[in-house]
């Protein structure tokens, strides 16, 4: 055996060993729950009882032949795909700013995007149910500037629902953005501003393509959180808005139906890595093609 057949076999049984502690960590804390979780949803459920022991899909029939269930699913993917391409529309100026600023003040500018992060989810989203109540910021300022004649009804909406989700998911759109745009050499749109391009076609034609890989992190990322939502919908949209993630909840704690909650818990994440997985797809495409 030669010195560098050896050598290489040594870097790889160094790594094996590397990885191994968070990979034995992933499958006993991630992938053992998930198994057991799964086999939960082919349990059957009888009120008293708990879960009663089978191998049955009757808990996935009955959510995918139920419309009310189906509409849930809909209204999910639907704000969480809203919800990504508004973090996208207004993440990218920012993180174009903080990438190409040369402040000293960038830092500063840095901690206030992630400061949002160490509030939690529960918190951000009450300050928002302030601001939208009847007597909140949103109305009184409407009022007072005679846009309206009394309060609108803001709270319990769906609007206000991608209002309350898309502030807590922005920071993530924008440090994707930032730390990609940081890498793209400036000269490369310096060339294109003096070959004559103006400045949206810079962006669709060099920008925005050497940026991909950052925009479809946060994208994932935005979307992923869209879908598994949970205090902002139950906080601003009320009771009677519902989504997969307190669809999830209720079963599980209200109604005490493991067998079905463990069954929507995998439709949701079968959902989100199916449509996460097309769509990079899609956009991998469409970026190869120019």
């Amino acid at each position: 055996m030669s010195a560098t057949t050896s050598d290489t076999r040594r870097i790889q049984w160094d790594a094996a060993g590397l990885i191994a502690p968070a990979t034995l960590f992933v499958v006993v804390a991630l992938l053992v729950p998930l198994g057991l979780l799964f086999r939960y949803s082919l349990n059957a459920f009888v009120p008293g009882q708990f879960m009663v022991d089978a191998l049955t899909i009757d808990n996935y029939v009955r959510f995918f032949t139920d419309a009310y269930y189906l509409n849930i699913l809909w209204r999910t993917v639907r704000i969480a795909f809203v919800v990504m391409l508004i973090c996208l529309v207004l993440g990218f100026p920012l993180a174009y700013v903080l990438a190409r600023t040369q402040s000293r003040y960038k830092n500063l500018l840095l901690i206030a995007v992630v400061l949002p992060l160490f509030v939690g989810n529960a918190v951000r989203a009450a300050g928002w149910m302030v601001a939208f109540g009847s007597k909140g910021v949103v109305n009184a300022s409407l009022m007072g500037l005679g846009i309206t004649s009394g309060p609108i009804d803001i709270m319990y909406t769906e609007p206000a629902v991608i209002i309350g989700i898309t502030a807590v998911n922005l920071p993530f759109m924008v440090l994707s953005l930032q730390s990609v745009i940081e890498g793209i050499d400036r000269s490369v749109e310096e060339a294109a501003f003096n070959l004559g391009a103006p400045p949206g076609r810079m962006f669709w034609r060099v920008l925005l393509p050497l940026a991909m890989p950052g925009v479809l992190a946060g994208g994932v990322l935005t979307f992923i959180l869209g879908m598994n939502a949970y205090a902002t919908p139950v906080l601003i949209g009320g009771p009677r808005f519902q989504m997969m993630g307190p669809l999830v909840y209720g079963q599980f704690i209200e109604q005490n139906n493991w067998p079905f909650g463990g069954a929507i818990a995998f439709v949701l994440m079968a959902s989100t890595l199916v449509l996460t997985a097309v769509a990079h797809l899609v956009a991998h495409r469409r970026l190869a093609a120019r």
